[in-house]
């Protein structure tokens, strides 16, 4: 368990070829093994137990995934060695949690968004590692999830968003258990900090962290060992950022990436781009999220030089482009395969930089520490799960038609209600007893075989009904009017196995549906600092105590 293979994938899978690319064929090197039989190798955690972080001495390993993505479509990385570059894709379980957020309804077309958990991880598990990042008294320590960004494919295709969540997050951790070893992790009993949730069994602890603090259902993971950056860079030609004035990232105590840039653009490859990737000394601020700002600035700029890049036409570089993506990556289950990745590279490529947005989770500070901001956070999570596009260009959700169920709805009596409590959100936890406060609500009314599950307590922004199957929709419309609900809430939903009120964090209170609940602002908070993917004119500013002359 926890440990996948790719074997045979190969006999099963057309690779992707040549032709498909309008790229010319080169046979494959001498001493490359071209047998089917491959298999996916899983890459182990070192170490056991947690360690305190240690923010001045430890390499913050950015989450260029979404490189290696756009590299094997946009390159054509996988019809060459095709075999031999699945085996070198690491893979592990999706979400190591106990519950899932639940999958978005499909639009009209029946098309449904994907989410992307991009996971940068701090560990010295290489030489190649050490030799980029030091702290050698931690190699085969246990890795820290230093970055964190969600990446949202709207499910027409035709925008794209990413979140961030600052290293230093303060969060409830759920309990997680080990794919290797079957060792279980506790849920926290207190805010723990973001970063520890890769040592708590793997990647699937993250993603079921991000779960049930977003309720944003993912789709997959993709986490960066990030010694392939530097070869990565340099293989595209460099990558535009800018700076307002010289930047040198060291000071008195030899703290910082040791990044030096004159003033303006500078196209950084290579060792540079790592230093730009993990400076957090010398940008306004000094802080992680001015860092998380320049690596949005990395990422835009990279996929614009991606798109508009013909260097890239070269079979050599295109091989080693390929081998170093591949090398780099530890995905799940779901993308173990150099097809997969091809095949979601061509649903990356559909979105323009134009409608591509950067943000950071709305944060307050808790000491040294953040925790999500009420309001905006749970905001900025909505549109995510709604699938409303944060550029604000999108178009605008028509009004859904209220529409009787043709099967006619049984007496009040007769119709069995379960009711769960799903008032939780990102920074509050449940009301407790709302199940049960709204069962008696619901008998008042007259339904008297309402039950209250008490063993649920989820997350839910806006109330809901679900019901299964066609014959219990009548029913399930029947409780909404009965509450003064809109017939828009009641959903139909596998999840459930008979008319199911959930009550979300929208009606946290009182025995009367709110109203309001309804009207909703569609608006990306100001405080998520969105920054949109064709800006060419993004430039960090600079702590004037970090510039030389």
């Amino acid at each position: 368990m926890g440990k996948s293979s790719v074997r045979g994938e190969g006999a099963r899978e057309r690779a992707p070829h040549a032709s498909d690319l309008g790229l010319e064929e080169s046979p494959a090197p001498k001493g490359v093994g071209h047998s089917a039989d491959g298999a996916g190798q899983r890459h182990r955690r070192g170490g056991g137990g947690g360690r305190a972080p240690r923010p001045r001495r430890r390499i913050l390993r950015w989450s260029a995934t979404i490189l290696s993505v756009l590299i094997l479509g946009t390159a054509g990385a996988g019809y060459l060695w095709y075999q031999h570059l699945n085996n070198n894709l690491k893979t592990d379980e999706l979400n190591l949690g106990e519950n899932r957020a639940p999958e978005p309804t499909p639009n009209a077309a029946g098309q449904t968004p994907l989410n992307i958990l991009l996971i940068g991880s701090d560990a010295r598990d290489s030489k190649e590692n050490q030799k980029l990042g030091g702290a050698k008294e931690t190699f085969g320590g246990t890795p820290l999830a230093d970055v964190q960004m969600l990446l949202h494919l709207s499910a027409d295709r035709t925008n794209m968003s990413v979140v961030s969540m600052p290293r230093d997050t303060l969060l409830d951790i759920p309990k997680c258990t080990d794919p290797d070893d079957g060792k279980v992790y506790e849920a926290s009993t207190q805010r723990t900090m973001t970063n520890q949730t890769l040592g708590r069994g793997g990647p699937g602890c993250t993603v079921a962290t991000w779960e049930k603090l977003t309720n944003i259902h993912i789709n997959h993971f993709m986490e960066v060992d990030f010694s392939g950056v530097v070869d990565m860079a340099d293989a595209i030609g460099g990558v535009p950022v800018c700076v307002d004035a010289n930047i040198l990232s060291r000071d008195s105590q030899g703290h910082g990436s040791g990044l030096k840039l004159e003033k303006g653009t500078t196209a950084v490859k290579g060792k540079q781009a790592l230093q730009w990737l993990r400076t957090r000394y010398g940008f306004d601020g000094g802080t992680d999220i001015s860092r998380a700002k320049a690596q949005h600035m990395y990422m835009n700029s990279l996929v614009r030089e991606l798109r508009e890049n013909a260097g890239l036409s070269s079979p050599n570089k295109l091989r080693k482009l390929a081998e170093t993506a591949t090398s780099a990556l530890k995905v799940d289950e779901g993308l173990g395969s150099v097809k997969k990745l091809f095949d979601l590279s061509n649903e990356l490529k559909k979105v323009s930089p134009e409608r591509t947005t950067m943000t950071t989770m709305p944060f307050e500070y808790l000491g040294a520490r953040v925790i999500p901001k009420p309001g905006d956070a749970e905001q900025l999570f909505r549109l995510v799960r709604d699938d409303v596009s944060l550029d604000g260009k999108g178009k605008k959700k028509k009004a859904t038609e209220e529409k009787l169920s043709d099967d006619p709805a049984a007496a009040d009596g007769e119709i069995a209600v379960q009711v769960q409590n799903a008032t939780r959100t990102g920074v509050e936890a449940p009301v407790s007893g709302r199940a049960t406060t709204i069962t008696q609500l619901l008998a008042g009314k007259g339904f008297t075989k309402a039950q209250a599950d008490t063993t649920t307590a989820s997350a839910e922004e806006k109330t809901v009904i679900r019901f299964p199957t066609a014959d219990l929709e009548g029913d399930a419309q029947r409780v909404a009017k009965s509450l003064g609900m809109k017939l828009s809430s009641v959903k139909k939903s596998t999840d459930v196995s008979g008319v199911t009120l959930v009550v979300g964090a929208d009606w946290r209170e009182g025995n009367t549906y709110p109203k309001s609940a309804s009207k909703q602002d569609d608006k990306t908070p100001d405080s998520a600092e969105a920054l949109n993917g064709s800006d060419k004119k993004a430039c960090m500013h600079v702590d004037p105590n970090f510039t030389w002359e």
